[in-house]
């Protein structure tokens, strides 16, 4: 069964009626933990790094606007696909209907470019944890990488090949061991928190910080590649309600988002001094990877590869989802195949493209990574904006300081990525 599902069914196999969206259902708990998942990838052992580099009050006013920020650009990104008059119309199809045929196709385009190259960096990532703890924890002799890269990603897709049910399934299995993982591994931390040095503010440093930490914000909590999916499950689950349920269900995932993720941020943070922050960004490793180099813990040890394994696996399934869907749409229209065949064609052509990445084990990922993250701002913050005032279906959303909210602080995003990038 496809994610691009026509065939009304739920998890139990059954062909219900539209569920009620009054109520919470174990539907609903898959997909928040689906789309936490999806969000939680290996960028998270570098994120208390990043974050916690500009010092104690840069990362508590970030910490201030990730909820918010997270909420807010997700359901407006998912509002615009529910937009459309057609009920099953993906993510293209509703840039089509909405900005036209032209335009829709471009902001499709870049919608796709903007994930497929996060999927490479997951495929090559994926197979350098693999390897790396075959060899160093369990002592084996270094596999031949052609082969351990292709059965990991093979593995990979089919869990997706295997349907929604599988997928959700899949997600349930390595989400939760995550999520308690990051937990305990917070909680091990806490004696040794140091009470960080607080400073008065510094005006135009202090504001600079914080402008050039939103990005990384951004994409520390996106999980703006399984919306578009999300939200056609949603609509085919709870009918005309299925907005105000998506809202439910995003609203659910932020919160668990911003509460594992910021402990595990503030924790490590708390646990390293400034300078040691400073090294282990020139060292470019993991945050755990550097705690386990300092203290020789071997419980840090441990659970660094498996933490990078689980987060690169679930967040893996999410951009595939996304770049599945799109791709199919970009291959159908120009070529006349039908979405069944395009959809079979572009996993074809995803799987040997990210095996071949993971072969390669290329250096140019980190720069792909870097101009990707532009185009997901903008859809993901700036284009449902866009949407509101111009789509007379999103009309009733044009009240109320959120849309201005979520204009300003996409805008800081992309330009604090921009910036960056010409830096």
């Amino acid at each position: 069964m496809s994610l691009s599902v026509d065939v009304v069914k739920d998890l139990s196999g059954s062909q219900p009626a539209v569920a009620s969206a009054t109520r919470w259902r174990r539907h609903d708990t898959h997909w928040a933990i689906s789309l936490f998942g999806t969000a939680v990838g290996a960028g998270i052992l570098f994120l208390p790094i990043n974050l916690g580099l500009g010092g104690i009050w840069p990362l508590v006013i970030v910490a201030v606007l990730a909820g918010p920020m997270t909420f807010l650009a997700h359901r407006g990104l998912a509002r615009f696909v529910l937009s459309s008059s057609r009920p099953h119309a993906d993510f293209t199809e509703v840039a089509e209907e909405h900005f036209g045929k032209m335009a829709g196709r471009l902001i499709s385009a870049l919608y796709f470019l903007s994930i497929f190259p996060i999927l490479l960096i997951y495929g090559v990532g994926l197979t350098n944890t693999v390897e790396s703890f075959m060899v160093n924890q369990l002592g084996m002799a270094t596999p031949n990488r052609v082969m351990l890269s292709g059965l990991l990603v093979f593995a990979m897709i089919a869990v997706m090949m295997a349907g929604e049910k599988a997928m959700l399934r899949a997600f349930a299995f390595m989400v939760y061991p995550l999520a308690a993982i990051l937990a305990a591994l917070s909680c091990y931390l806490i004696p040794q928190w140091q009470w960080p040095e607080v400073t008065a503010f510094e005006g135009g440093s202090f504001l600079n910080t914080i402008w050039l930490a939103l990005p990384v914000t951004v994409f520390a909590f996106s999980h703006a590649a399984a919306i578009s999916g999300f939200a056609n499950v949603q609509r085919r689950e709870y009918g005309e309600q299925a907005e105000a349920k998506s809202g439910l269900i995003l609203r659910n995932t932020t919160v668990m988002l911003v509460g594992f993720v910021l402990f595990f941020v503030f924790s490590c943070v708390l646990s390293l001094s400034p300078a040691q922050l400073a090294e282990a960004k020139a060292q470019n490793v993991s945050v755990l990877s550097y705690l386990a180099n300092i203290t020789d813990n071997p419980v840090i040890v441990t659970l660094g590869p498996l933490i990078a394994f689980i987060a690169i696996s679930t967040s893996f399934l999410g951009h595939f989802l996304g770049a599945r869907e799109s791709l199919k749409s970009l291959i159908a229209k120009p070529t006349g195949l039908s979405l069944a065949k395009a959809d079979r064609l572009g996993i074809v052509l995803m799987f040997f493209a990210i095996w071949g990445a993971a072969v390669i084990n290329p250096g140019i990922l980190g720069l792909m990574e870097t101009l990707s993250g532009p185009v997901i701002a903008m859809i993901l913050f700036i284009m449902p904006v866009i949407a509101i005032y111009k789509v007379e279906a999103l009309a009733r959303f044009r009240q109320g300081w959120t849309n201005g909210f979520i204009l300003l602080t996409g805008s800081l995003a992309v330009s604090a990525l921009i910036f960056s990038l010409l830096k």
